[in-house]
């Protein structure tokens, strides 16, 4: 009878060890959980840089493919024009809401 006292102790003692690894020890279900939200975060990384790449990809097609592209782009990037068209630039009046700011002047002794 006691043998069979020691043998349960011996089963406690090794069943609450093996709980403990598997909660609080290394890869336990703390560390496991942190793992999946960071597979979780970079696969959504992952994600919005695939967009990225495929509307990159899309745009060096474009260009590749035909001058509507190029052209498009030295009209609005490289502010160029083509032979016989004239460029007009349309400036907005500044606001008239907002007073000219003028300096602080300090009173005269």
């Amino acid at each position: 009878m006691r043998a069979l006292g020691i043998v349960l102790v011996l089963l406690l003692a090794l069943l609450a060890w093996l709980q403990y690894r598997l909660w609080f020890g290394s890869g336990g279900e703390r560390e496991v959980a942190a793992l999946q939200a960071q597979v979780q975060r970079q696969a959504r990384d992952n994600a919005g840089l695939r967009q990225r790449n495929d509307a990159l990809a899309a745009e060096v097609q474009d260009l590749k493919s035909g001058e509507a592209a190029v052209e498009e782009r030295a009209r609005n990037e490289l502010g160029m024009i083509k032979p016989g068209e004239t460029f007009y630039r349309v400036v907005e009046p500044e606001s008239a809401a907002a007073p000219p700011a003028t300096p602080e002047r300090e009173p005269a002794p």
